[in-house]
């Protein structure tokens, strides 16, 4: 091994990753974190998921949080889990606690023009499909270690209709 050090990343969260229980999960720990604010984007429901979305939106802001200390392993599972819905992208994010600046990922939406988008997605309002979506999360990551691994939205839309039909 090299005497360098390994990479670690910030990323800036603003949905079911707002859960410790779905972190823990992905990321067999809960990385340290400070809530963080999200300038000049929106989150919104997406329909037919329990997930949110974000797209740049002049003067609008969203509320997360920033984990600090994200490995390079931990981001690969991060990229997995976001899968191609998503891209992640470099994002200034404010600190809540002192307004510090600081440079973090964020998974922002790839469909601008996405008709499925609407509203404002609510956290508290998820809380009441979280433990459906942690039992997801744990079939993702069974599924990931699999060598023809299903990618997340497929887990995602299969668990879910699994669900339904129950």
């Amino acid at each position: 091994m090299s005497g360098s050090a390994a990479a670690v990343h910030n990323v800036f969260v603003y949905g079911s990753l707002l859960a410790d229980d779905v972190v823990r999960v992905l990321l067999n720990r809960i990385p340290p974190s400070s809530a963080a604010l999200l300038n000049g984007f929106h989150r919104f429901s997406i329909k037919g998921r329990v997930y949110p979305a974000i797209l740049p939106v002049p003067n609008d802001q969203v509320i997360g949080k920033v984990f600090l200390g994200i490995t390079d392993p931990e981001l690969h599972i991060l990229d997995e889990f976001e899968d191609v819905e998503y891209r992640r992208t470099s994002v200034e994010v404010s600190l809540l606690e002192n307004s510090d600046k600081l440079q973090a990922h964020a998974y922002v939406w790839n469909n601008v023009n996405d008709p499925n988008l609407y509203a404002d997605w609510d956290f508290e309002e998820w809380k009441r499909v979280q433990e459906s979506f942690v039992k997801m999360t744990i079939g993702f990551m069974e599924e990931l270690q699999l060598p023809e691994a299903k990618p997340r939205v497929a887990t995602y839309e299969s668990f879910y209709q699994q669900d339904a039909e129950k």
